[in-house]
């Protein structure tokens, strides 16, 4: 028979840790230069890399911290909003062609979508590199992301007129050069004039490989970006084109014979082993950075003669390859909500 314990401190029952685990947010309400925006979790986490930095240079927290002591009151469900300084008609842009580029791939309750005509390829093929377990090629989209970053400086013509004021800070006059140099260079919508001029002039074969390699992936070398915008109080032009890789997977007109409802799938694999050379880029973007060099007209000031203007642009290349998954932006994408404040 075992002698119970007076002491206090055996007496006494150990309480529970209190569960200090933050909550998991399933929204995340953003505040793009006072556009409000309302996006589930796994939208943004399908996001390209290179655009989350854009959108969270300093990490994204994806649990509510004050959750962990809160009381389970009222105040509970209070929104935190994230500020973010990033172009909002560019996510608009980003999150549009992600939720068209899943519907059209992985259908819809009234569309099949390409995935069902190719989905027996990867049941089918043997194994070796074009395996499903070492491709996602074959049961994914994936999306060609290329971003520039563009920041110019303008070198007006010799003039004896001042271009800044008592405090050496612009005045309106130079302000007005760089303003329209901005248009003027956001107006060259082709993506790549300005890395070929390089090429051309320096002789960089490295480069010249970087544009073949893209146009034989998807884009086309007369390709225009598919947003361009001045940044507001800078210097800058931001673009980004979105395109489907070319996986060499073909989808004919032709009905099967065997199954009319299934067309026809053929696979090219010199395509398909390009596109793999992709997969390096993906989740991994890769950046590339030159000075370009050159001189544009613009209208003078308050209806002045037009001047020659030398511009010096720094130009910052990001390349990545994204791969939308199934499910992940189809509903989150369709109740995206904007809202503006």
């Amino acid at each position: 028979m075992t002698a119970v314990s007076s002491s206090p401190i055996t007496q006494v029952t150990p309480m529970a840790a209190p569960n200090l685990q933050p909550q998991l947010l399933t929204r995340l309400h953003l505040d793009l230069r006072s556009q409000r925006f309302s996006v589930d979790r796994d939208t943004i986490m399908n996001l390209p890399e290179s655009v989350l930095l854009c959108l969270f240079p300093n990490g994204l927290v994806l649990s509510r911290q004050s959750m962990a002591f809160t009381d389970g009151g009222d105040n509970d469900d209070e929104e935190e909003v994230y500020n973010v300084d990033f172009d909002p008609d560019c996510l608009t842009f980003v999150l549009e062609f992600f939720r068209v580029t899943q519907e059209n791939f992985y259908g819809s309750a009234t569309n099949p979508g390409l995935f069902a005509a190719q989905q027996h390829l990867a049941e089918t093929l043997p194994v070796h590199d074009f395996a499903p377990t070492n491709n996602p090629l074959l049961t994914k989209q994936a999306i060609i992301v290329l971003r520039e970053e563009l920041e110019y400086f303008a070198i007006p013509p010799k003039s004896d007129e001042p271009s800044t004021d008592e405090h050496g800070l612009p005045n309106d006059t130079l302000l007005d050069v760089k303003r329209k140099c901005g248009n003027v260079l956001l107006e060259k919508r082709n993506i790549f004039t300005a890395l070929q001029r390089n090429v051309n002039k320096e002789n960089n074969v490295a480069e010249q490989h970087l544009i073949d390699m893209l146009c034989m992936s998807g884009f086309d070398r007369e390709d225009t970006w598919g947003y361009r915008a001045l940044e507001p109080h800078r210097c800058s032009i931001s673009s980004i084109a979105l395109v489907l890789l070319k996986t060499g997977i073909q989808h004919l007109d032709t009905p099967s014979p065997t199954n009319p409802s299934v067309n026809h799938v053929l696979l090219d694999s010199q395509q398909m082993a390009t596109a793999q050379k992709l997969l390096l880029f993906w989740r991994k973007p890769a950046r590339k950075c030159w000075w370009d060099g050159l001189e544009v007209e613009v209208p003078g000031y308050e209806s002045g003669p037009p001047k020659a203007v030398k511009l010096w642009a720094r130009r910052v290349w990001t390349l990545e390859l994204s791969l939308v998954s199934f499910g992940s932006l189809c509903s989150a994408c369709s109740s995206l909500i904007v809202v503006q404040v």
